[in-house]
């Protein structure tokens, strides 16, 4: 369904560790609630490919499993959504925030376009699955940042980083914890629930 009031909008952050499922239930979140996705990763490996001056900046911090600037993020996710019209009907964004300055600057960024973040959906899965599902999608795909040690250090990365945002969100009233583990429809029947109960 396509929310088209405007006080029915909703925009979803899409949270959890790398190897948890996001971009996988963001494409389900999509074609259900009819959100326009911002998989950051996405749009980083893009710039990476065209090797654009963002790309190469980019490459030397995730090839070392390490988080873009947050300067960077911020001017990427404001060209997205300012520049996107799909983006102003409702967005789901995965991979941002990472870090608690980075969703400060995403509630400023919301509130001065007369924009809400409505929930954070957080999939916590166990790290050994986690590490298990990235060496397997990386002898799929050939993402060269799924080996062991990069996958390693990016867990180490995100644990510092980015754990202390569930903190910051449940004191907000946003965060939704979501069981990853299990099958897809499954997860996703759980965050449905999480979301439509709440809105």
């Amino acid at each position: 369904m396509r929310l088209t009031n405007n006080k029915d909008i909703m925009n979803v952050v899409i949270f959890g560790a790398p190897g948890s499922g996001k971009g996988t239930q963001s494409e389900k979140l999509i074609e259900k609630y009819g959100l326009h996705h911002i998989s950051t990763g996405e749009v980083l490996r893009d710039h990476i490919a065209r090797k654009t001056p963002i790309g190469q900046i980019a490459h030397t911090y995730i090839s070392q499993g390490q988080l873009i600037p947050d300067s960077l993020m911020i001017q990427i996710l404001e060209d997205i959504i300012d520049n996107e019209p799909k983006a102003k009907e409702g967005v789901i964004l995965d991979g941002f925030p990472r870090t608690i300055p980075q969703a400060e600057a995403l509630k400023r960024f919301f509130e001065r376009r007369g924009m809400n973040l409505d929930h954070v959906i957080g999939l916590e899965v166990p790290e050994e699955e986690l590490v298990d599902r990235m060496i397997k999608r990386g002898q799929q795909t050939g993402r060269a940042d799924d080996n062991l040690d990069t996958i390693k250090n990016r867990l180490k990365v995100y644990h510092e980083s980015t754990t202390p945002l569930r903190d910051y969100y449940e004191a907000e009233g946003k965060y939704r914890p979501i069981h990853g583990s299990g099958s897809v429809e499954d997860i996703f029947n759980s965050i449905s629930s999480a979301i439509d109960g709440n809105i």
